[in-house]
């Protein structure tokens, strides 16, 4: 069901002026180590790639047979991928907030999607990197405060950015878009972009503008290395791929979601914990069709990421660049008749990919099983570039791991995701606050204020079908579990001078 397309007048290189180095080769889809000694002390370039909404299991190197993502897959194969990389949050803004500091949401006390501004309680991480010497670049979302309320979002005091290129979604913000204001100088409006050609479409999709500004970015001088924040607003909703990518699938071979008709029932239970969707059938909701578009996003991100691989290169950058993928909660797309993100903790929605890539510095092609959490990247980076780890972030440094000095299958010895208050869209006794622990075997989910919650045995059942709450022989289990997570949720709120205050 395409629109006509209207192409009169237009033409990939009168639209894009100034890129005429791009190619349509390096966008439209195709068919389809161990580190040396004494590597150089020389801190790293960083491109820390965050995609948004993106599932851990959207990878083709990582299990995926239905995607297309052969820049992902190098990334995989010459660098170490996280396969239980979880959120601490399932939604933007606390998970966001969270992985920039090292940081807990309710720790921070930035736990709220519509927060209406930054509350200064700790630095991010590229105002650390920005104080050492590292020149700091933003393209696309931020989102550490409501992009609703203000428009741009009101930034920290000091986020580190001297370059800073804000779009937060491609539709919002007007002249404060810069993603909008790029369309609009080119005489084009972002709903008339469905109406263009298909190369057209590829071009103008906030993806490639995402990309086109970063390599902006890498192409300035900078007097020390650089760090950018490359943070595209796909694979989130409304799901609008370019024609392209889309016509590729073939919606009725694709596998479709996790789903059995007994979650109609088993997961309603918990429809007065807001924000998420009520379970609907698959087929109600067009859910491969939303897998089709979906992935389609996720193969324009890579195509993108494979052109700043070739400028990289180009430029002479490559070797000296350390580059991060990851994304900041993952997205229902239908499993259990769900979609979408909110107050839930299944596995499509918290685990997400990580990734690092520093070929020569790093492991090469390593697959690690351990347990950890998006708060580990801020620790890491500092690490990594010589700086101190401040006492009140709670990440761990993954760099043992990437160096090959620890086991690559243990880390943590579980992983923990918060949702507080995020959004208050009725009475006070309808705001929902829910805490998750994931051990290797086992999660449990706590509603907190509701009687019912989920446990869930993750050796037997790996796809969350069998809530194990109620069940007599797994209350011992529960229990534990249960003060497991009161312990580490009064730890995370811990509001000692060690780990919260204006800095």
């Amino acid at each position: 069901m395409r629109r006509k397309k209207n192409t009169k007048g237009l033409s990939f290189f009168t639209i894009i002026p100034g890129l005429l180095f791009l190619t349509l080769t390096t966008l439209l889809p195709h068919a389809e180590g161990d580190p040396p000694s004494g590597s150089e002390s020389k801190k790293p370039n960083i491109l820390w790639i965050c995609s948004d909404q993106q599932r851990w299991n959207t990878i083709h190197a990582l299990g995926n047979q239905f995607i297309r993502t052969p820049n992902l897959d190098r990334l995989v194969r010459e660098g170490v991928a996280f396969n239980y990389a979880h959120c601490t949050a399932p939604v933007c803004t606390p998970s966001r907030a969270s992985f920039l500091t090292g940081m807990y949401p309710s720790t921070l006390h930035a736990t709220k999607n519509g927060a209406e501004r930054w509350p200064e309680t700790a630095p991010l991480v590229t105002k650390l990197l920005k104080d050492s010497g590292y020149d700091c670049g933003l393209v696309g979302k931020l989102h550490l405060s409501t992009a609703q309320m203000h428009t741009p979002e009101k930034r920290p005091l000091d986020d580190g950015y001297r370059f800073f290129a804000y779009s937060h979604s491609p539709h919002q913000g007007g002249e404060e878009n810069h993603y909008l204001k790029w369309l609009k100088d080119q005489g084009i409006r972002y709903g008339d972009i469905p109406t263009l050609s298909g190369e057209q479409q590829v071009a103008l999709d906030q993806t490639t503008w995402a990309a086109n500004e970063a390599i902006r970015f890498i192409d300035q001088e900078h007097n020390g290395p650089w760090l950018m924040s490359l943070n595209m607003y796909a694979p989130h909703g409304p799901n609008n791929p370019p024609d392209p990518y889309l016509d590729r699938f073939d919606i009725e071979s694709l596998p479709g979601p996790v789903f059995r008709d007994s979650d109609l029932k088993q997961k309603s239970v918990f429809n007065d914990v807001t924000f998420q969707s009520t379970p609907r059938h698959p087929d109600s909701i067009d859910a491969r069709v939303r897998q089709a578009r979906y992935w389609a996003e996720i193969e324009l991100i890579d195509a993108n990421i494979g052109r700043l691989l070739d400028h990289l290169d180009r430029s002479g950058q490559l070797d000296n660049t350390l580059i991060i993928f990851t994304s900041d909660h993952g997205e229902m797309l239908g499993d259990h008749g769900l979609i979408n993100k909110g107050c839930r903790f299944y596995e499509g929605l918290v685990r997400v990919p990580l990734i690092f890539w520093w070929p020569g510095h790093i492991k090469k092609g390593l697959q690690s099983n351990a347990l950890v959490e998006l708060i580990d990247i801020a620790p890491t980076l500092l690490e990594i570039t010589g700086e101190p780890v401040p006492a009140r972030m709670q990440g761990k440094s993954l760099l043992p791991i990437l160096e090959g000095r620890a086991d690559p299958d243990e880390f943590r010895p579980y992983v923990r995701s918060e949702f507080y208050e995020t959004l208050k869209s009725g009475p006070r006794d309808r705001v929902s606050n829910a805490t998750m622990i994931r051990t290797r075997n086992h999660k449990l989910v706590n509603y907190h204020g509701h009687e019912k919650g989920e446990l869930f045995d993750l050796r037997k059942d790996p796809e969350e079908f069998e809530n194990l709450w109620d069940d007599p022989a797994s209350q011992q289990v529960k229990l534990e579990l249960m003060r497991m997570s009161f312990d580490a949720t009064v730890s995370a709120l811990d509001t000692g001078p060690a780990r919260i205050g204006r800095y």
